[in-house]
């Protein structure tokens, strides 16, 4: 009989072990749960986290995540106000803060996802739509700063803008945000990774770089010829003026040597008669010397005085 008995105890407490187990869960810190019962919610939303109690069998626990969770989308193609396609890659930040509304609308985490898609999307392409390219990349008018190179300015063309990248964003974010509160989601943060042109109208930018490139280096390398040209001219003129102060300082010295050579001959003439013979005999060879050669010929008088010393040769 007492083994009976002991039997039937084990046997409740083993139930009774299964069904407290069956009737409590623990609530984590990041989770937050919803309570259902044959599919339809049944009381608030739990957020507070440690051991929580429900009806066994009849009633189903739903946990959701109670942090922050990422959204990466998928670099769509969208048009711009200037009618030029771009590619737009974006991500955000979302978090549960209704998860009653959230299991109502929603269930799941999946179909949350698939919503958060069109919903943002949308949102995107409608703000990049309503907006220039360069609104859409630069958050601010920003300066032109010098390239480094002589004459060149980059951001001398800038467009001006109104509205800028963050606050596009913001918009975006805010859209969003009011379109998601009533599936119990929000949208904390968003943001552009990455604009880029598609294929056509990128090949087309880097020409007009590649041709901009270009006429910056001819302008360069006319400037440069137009410098190698006055430098050239400069030293043209320069070894021009060198060479005529040179000829004019050897002629001067030229002169001042021929004149004292004179004086010397004078000086030496004045002197004594075989001097004076001596003399005229050297400056008669000097002239032979400089009139005279193979074939040349000369015709003069028996009387002539440059006659004189080639008569005495004989």
């Amino acid at each position: 009989m007492d083994n009976k008995k002991s039997i039937i105890y084990i046997v409740l407490g083993v139930v009774a072990l299964f069904l407290f187990s069956q009737g409590t869960f623990i609530v984590d810190e990041t989770e937050q749960v919803v309570i259902t019962q044959f599919g339809k919610p049944v009381g608030n939303a739990i957020t507070t986290p440690g051991m929580k109690f429900k009806i066994p069998f009849i009633q189903t626990t739903h946990f959701f995540d109670k942090r922050y969770l990422e959204w990466d989308g998928d670099p769509e193609q969208v048009p711009t106000k200037g009618k030029k396609y771009v590619f737009v890659d974006t991500y955000a930040r979302w978090q549960i803060v209704d998860p009653l509304q959230f299991y109502k609308r929603l269930t799941n985490e999946r179909s949350a996802y698939t919503r958060l898609d069109d919903i943002i999307d949308s949102e995107t392409r409608n703000y990049i739509a309503k907006h220039y390219i360069e609104e859409a990349v630069r958050s601010s008018n920003r300066k032109p700063v010098s390239a480094g190179l002589a004459g060149e300015t980059v951001g001398d063309s800038l467009t001006a803008i109104s509205v800028g990248r963050d606050k596009i964003q913001e918009m975006i974010q805010k859209a969003s945000d009011a379109r998601t509160k009533e599936l119990g989601i929000a949208i904390l943060d968003f943001r552009i990774k990455r604009i880029n042109y598609i294929e056509e109208v990128r090949t087309q930018v880097y020409e007009r770089m590649k041709s901009e490139r270009y006429r910056i280096a001819d302008k360069f390398k006319s400037e440069g010829q137009g410098e190698a040209s006055r430098i050239n001219g400069e030293k043209d003129r320069e070894l021009k003026t060198i060479v005529s102060e040179a000829y004019k300082t050897a002629e001067e010295i030229k002169g001042r040597a021929d004149a004292e050579a004179a004086s010397i001959y004078a000086s030496a003439y004045d002197k004594t008669p075989q001097a004076r013979q001596l003399y005229s005999f050297l400056k008669s060879m000097e002239a032979y010397e400089k009139t005279f050669d193979g074939q040349t010929h000369i015709i003069l008088s028996t009387d002539s005085e440059f006659y004189k010393y080639l008569n005495g040769m004989k």
